[in-house]
């Protein structure tokens, strides 16, 4: 009887839901802050820890509970409070010019931390951490001589994207623990050397782009910190299933982002690292053809396949808008930057 009472409270009792924010962007007048209302997971990703747990891990972060219509209330740093919904999917997003001057709140990386909550009682569930949730907005400083976007798929995460039905990149996503994943050859490093730029000190933004499902956020954000590259905002994408209704976006998720942050930025060139593995070298050189003075080198790392780095080889080898580098490993890159003067 005890066993069948505790069943029934567990069937019964509220889930604990959250607001999920994700490391995004702005300036000084401008916000752009994306998250996601959502049941609390409660993940736990440590070094030590087990297949089973590396597999639960994976199941609670694509098994969500997405909470649509939701009321969001984002409080600036001088107690104004913005307020937006959340869509069908459970996101919401803060896309605003405002008065407040958001440099005066940043830290010395040009960090400044926001909070969001529920507006009201979410039915049938209980807000979490007292509904107060922290988010942060990065605004890159004045002395910052270019910025960085970097893909994250098989640029500086071996992942096997280009492998056969993508079998490797979906054992290596969601059977490995983010500890345990080891960065491509130099990678922390080169980034280290980009963020600090050519006088060491430039605090240049780093913004991670990639077409993983934000379900992987807290994962590859994780690798990130374990690895130790500089801290950026990391913009992924909606993960949608063949069931799925929704419009999709006329422009492909990586070029939507990174044009967005070339509007947000007009007064920072940038370096656009990706691999030669799918669509980075057709989406980085149209857009270099489109913003041609904004765009001062991309790099390209090679994969080890061969139909592809032919297809790669016709789109870059006549393409004299940028300098445009496929390289095998980041030493290759930093010398390049090295002679042109990023770092």
């Amino acid at each position: 009887m005890k066993i069948l009472s505790r069943l029934k409270n567990h069937l019964t009792a509220k889930p604990e839901v959250k607001l999920a924010t994700y490391r995004s962007y702005g300036t000084a007048s401008h916000l752009y802050l994306l998250g996601r209302a959502i049941d609390d997971d409660k993940l736990k990703m440590h070094e030590d820890q087990s297949f089973f747990r590396t597999l639960s891990n994976t199941y609670k972060q694509f098994d969500s509970y997405e909470i649509a219509n939701a009321e969001i209330a984002l409080e600036l740093p001088n107690g104004t409070v913005l307020t937006e919904k959340t869509n069908r999917n459970g996101y919401f997003l803060f896309d605003k010019t405002i008065s407040l001057n958001l440099k005066d709140f940043a830290d010395e990386g040009g960090w400044v931390k926001l909070k969001v909550s529920f507006v009201n009682d979410v039915p049938n569930s209980i807000i979490s951490h007292g509904n107060e949730f922290e988010a942060e907005l990065l605004i890159p400083p004045l002395k910052a001589s270019y910025g960085v976007i970097s893909d994250i798929d098989d640029t500086i995460l071996h992942t096997g994207v280009t492998s056969f039905l993508k079998w490797r990149l979906i054992k290596n996503s969601l059977f490995k623990n983010a500890h345990k994943r080891i960065s491509l050859e130099g990678s922390p490093q080169f980034y280290r050397d980009l963020h600090a730029g050519k006088k060491g000190n430039e605090q240049n933004p780093i913004i991670y782009l990639s077409n993983s499902p934000w379900n992987l956020y807290q994962y590859l954000k994780l690798f990130l910190q374990v690895n130790d590259f500089p801290k950026g905002p990391i913009l992924l994408r909606h993960f949608r299933t063949p069931f799925d209704k929704s419009l999709k976006p006329e422009k492909p998720h990586k070029q939507k982002e990174i044009i967005n942050i070339l509007k947000t930025y007009p007064h920072l060139n940038f370096i656009l690292i990706g691999d030669s593995g799918e669509h980075d070298p057709a989406i980085y050189t149209e857009i270099a053809a489109q913003y041609p003075d904004r765009i001062i080198a991309i790099y390209l790392r090679s994969v080890k396949h061969r139909r592809q780095m032919q297809r790669v080889r016709s789109i870059v080898d006549n393409f004299e808008t940028v300098p445009v580098l496929l390289v095998e490993t980041s030493q290759q890159a930093q010398e390049h930057a090295r002679e042109n003067g990023f770092i």
